[in-house]
């Protein structure tokens, strides 16, 4: 009874938590912040399917928020999965300390929650607009408590959930498998252990089926990436710290503007000390414990994930990740080097876990050391609360969008924006970049370059025809060039500065269909030669399989007297 009192109060102390950065958002409105972008209803397009010529980065996520956005607003969907990813990481860290360290008490495991939830990793992919990647960090706790399960009682259900749930995106899929690969290592003596070894790389595959499948399908991982990419997507020191010691902080996201106004002077130095300090009491009572071998893979991960990250950083690192741009096929996924830093988390809750746990046995009041070590990590990142200091507010789009959507709908052919660029300064979007809607406020698919201008640079993307689109709307082409290259509309977004060139000598030949003071929408005369089909069919099946993964390993993890160790 007392374990269950201790899991709810954990539970309960992390969603007041995760509200408490949440704020902003939970009034009306959608998410669109940097990457961020959420809209009324998303479709089952060949970007969101990932069969597209640009790389399959938002797979199977885009897929899911147009199924469930068809039954409920896109927005709210969104809000609703960013809010459940906090409070589960926090959740989690309570379980993986209370799994890992049963005697350490509820005021140790809520100091883990503390650090799970309340740190700049969290706060700069969340100002970043990075909220799916957030559901795969939030995963990784649980997936450390599922090993466990599995090597004890050779139940799979849980880490099938954690691995589906993580594998909204490519880049949560690879943090919970390495983590459940590294804690799943196996006594090469026991054949349970390799069977569940085995079976932890099934699930793996399938977790992963829907992105690999895209991938494949598409080819868009055959070719090369843009090597600037490397340089300008490494990890940045932030003031005060050096790479390293960023790092170590859970810090030091390559964009200096999506990071807390404290995370920007000395006193990030002084957060990190803190935190540091939170974790560093935990690292003699762990020594201890070090015969278990899941602790000893936590550990592991951290040292590995944030000395990894900083060698990357460095002259040869930066140099081997620019040959494997061009030369390794997929290796694009990992240019954004700080993002594995999440892989330190579980060790670091469970390090602070237990050195609240130790310093409450030496002072005999188990409450203290767990005030003040909470406080402490507040106190390193103060400006977390709500929103980032109000940084994460939700927007209101124009009805032009849905009007513009309602015209597209049932129509043929793709869709070019102007301006050029994939990023947009609306007058109702705040002060920072947001991605282009369009692709996923629209039923049509939308062609976007995916070339990103950072630090003053440019990374070349990979959609080609897109590309060759945006090229001859700059230059005044014809609209006869234009449906040869498949494109049946053009979409003008009036209120956002950017490049036009000579389009207007191109939309010069197309029939407006509908203009206001936001957006203009053209139609393309004559015969729109279509793109090459894809095979969506493969994809689908993958993403089902996803699906039953999902659904099937929850079904047996809440009915485990079906399985059979």
């Amino acid at each position: 009874m007392a374990s269950s009192r201790s899991g709810w109060a954990a539970s309960l102390y992390s969603f007041v938590l995760s509200i408490l950065v949440f704020g902003p958002l939970l009034g009306p409105g959608y998410l669109l912040l940097r990457d961020a972008v959420s809209t009324p209803r998303s479709y089952f397009t060949d970007s969101a399917l990932g069969t597209s010529d640009a790389a399959a980065r938002a797979v199977p996520q885009d897929a899911l928020i147009a199924a469930l956005s068809t039954v409920f607003d896109g927005g709210v969907v969104v809000k609703a999965i960013l809010l459940l990813a906090l409070w589960l990481a926090g959740w989690g860290a309570a379980q993986m300390s209370r799994t890992l360290l049963p005697t350490a008490g509820t005021p140790a495991a809520l100091v883990a929650s503390t650090v799970a939830i309340w740190n700049p990793y969290v706060a700069e992919r969340l100002l970043q607009g990075h909220w799916s990647l957030l559901v795969g960090y939030a995963a990784l706790p649980w997936t450390v408590v599922a090993s466990v399960t599995l090597r004890r009682t050779g139940r799979w259900g849980w880490l099938a959930v954690c691995l589906a749930a993580a594998g909204i995106t490519p880049t949560g899929a690879i943090l919970a498998a390495l983590t459940a690969l590294v804690c799943g290592i196996p006594d090469a003596r026991r054949a349970s252990a390799r069977r569940a070894y085995a079976l932890t790389w099934l699930i793996v595959l399938v977790a992963s089926s829907p992105w690999l499948v895209a991938t494949a399908v598409s080819g868009s991982g055959a070719t090369g990436t843009d090597p600037a990419g490397v340089t300008a997507f490494a990890a940045r020191a932030e003031p005060g710290l050096g790479t390293l010691g960023s790092l170590a902080g859970l810090g030091g996201i390559w964009n200096s503007d999506a990071v807390p106004a404290t995370r920007t002077t000395v006193f990030a130095a002084f957060g990190t000390a803190l935190l540091l300090a939170v974790v560093a009491l935990g690292l003699a009572p762990l020594w201890r414990r070090r015969r278990n071998p899941i602790i000893t893979a936590t550990a592991l991960l951290a040292a590995v994930a944030i000395a990894g990250t900083a060698l990357a950083a460095t002259g040869p690192g930066l140099a081997l990740g620019e040959w494997a741009a061009v030369d390794v096929p997929g290796a694009g996924l990992l240019r954004d080097a700080q993002k594995w830093v999440a892989l330190a988390m579980p060790f670091y809750a469970l390090a602070a876990a237990a050195g609240v746990a130790w310093a409450g046995a030496r002072l005999r009041n188990r409450w203290l050391p767990a005030v003040a070590a909470a406080l402490a990590v507040v106190i390193a990142l103060p400006d977390l609360i709500w929103g980032a200091g109000g940084q994460l507010k939700p927007v209101d789009y124009p009805d032009s969008w849905s009007a513009v959507a309602a015209e597209l709908d049932g129509a043929d052919g793709d869709v070019a924006v102007l301006p050029a660029g994939m990023f947009r300064f609306f007058p109702y979007s705040g002060e920072s970049p947001v991605l282009d809607p369009a692709p996923r406020m629209l039923p049509l698919d939308v062609l976007q370059t995916g070339e990103l201008v950072v630090a003053g640079g440019s990374v070349r993307g990979e959609g080609t025809r897109a590309e060759a689109v945006e090229q001859l709307l700059l230059a005044g082409g014809s609209a006869t060039e234009l449906a040869d290259l498949g494109v049946g509309w053009v979409l003008l977004e009036r209120t956002t500065p950017g490049e036009l060139g000579a389009a207007k000598t191109s939309l010069q030949q197309l029939s407006a269909v509908y203009v206001d003071d936001e957006l203009a929408l053209y139609r393309v005369p004559g015969d729109i030669q279509g793109s090459e089909p894809t095979n969506n069919l493969a994809v689908g099946a993958a993403h089902l399989l996803w699906i039953a993964l999902l659904v099937g390993g929850l079904g047996w993890a809440i009915f485990p007297r079906r399985h059979k160790p």
